[in-house]
């Protein structure tokens, strides 16, 4: 973590110059500026202080997300085939069960499916990038084709399925892949 780059960010989020804080602080400009650049580390106590000034404190400074990858490049992605379905199920946000929602990559080859899933709280989201897919909810069927996108509140069994083949992302709220 980059201690001084991320004080300077919570400074200038908060309107302040680094007199005004190391006024708030009773600190040099010169140490703020130190610090700032990685020159020097200020102890606990004195980075406590500074915290205390911004609005913030240790705990959430550190616990933050700025350390957290948000950007997932192919070689990132987990993957797992199913040839009894037909299907490929790419997870695009490594260990996103831990999440609200869970993105993935799907791809049904023709005549593939999707495990049916059964009703649960949250919310399901889509997007078709090629071919078609149909929609089982309950005992309804929806289709949909490559640039649409689909939305629904699972309350009821579900599960897709393509018989030409289809690739989409689909978004699942709570996580249930």
């Amino acid at each position: 973590m980059d201690i001084g780059r991320k004080l300077k960010g919570l400074r200038v989020m908060k309107g302040l110059t680094q007199e005004e804080l190391a006024d708030r602080a009773e600190l040099t400009k010169g140490f703020i500026s130190q610090i700032e650049r990685n020159l020097t580390s200020p102890s606990i106590s004195t980075l406590t202080d500074i915290l205390q000034c911004l609005g913030t404190n240790l705990k959430d400074f550190f616990s933050d997300f700025g350390d957290s990858q948000i950007v997932f490049k192919e070689t990132d992605y987990f993957e797992k085939t199913d040839g009894e379905l037909k299907n490929t199920i790419q997870w695009i946000i490594p260990n996103a069960q831990k999440n609200i929602m869970e993105p993935i990559l799907l791809t049904l080859e023709k005549g593939g499916q999707t495990y049916p899933d059964n009703p649960h709280e949250g919310e399901e989201f889509g997007y078709v990038l090629s071919g078609s897919i149909e929609i089982h909810i309950g005992t309804e069927m929806i289709k949909a084709k490559q640039g649409e996108s689909f939305y629904f509140e699972p309350k009821y069994k579900h599960f897709i399925t393509s018989q030409a083949g289809a690739r989409l992302i689909w978004v699942s709220s709570p996580p249930s892949f």
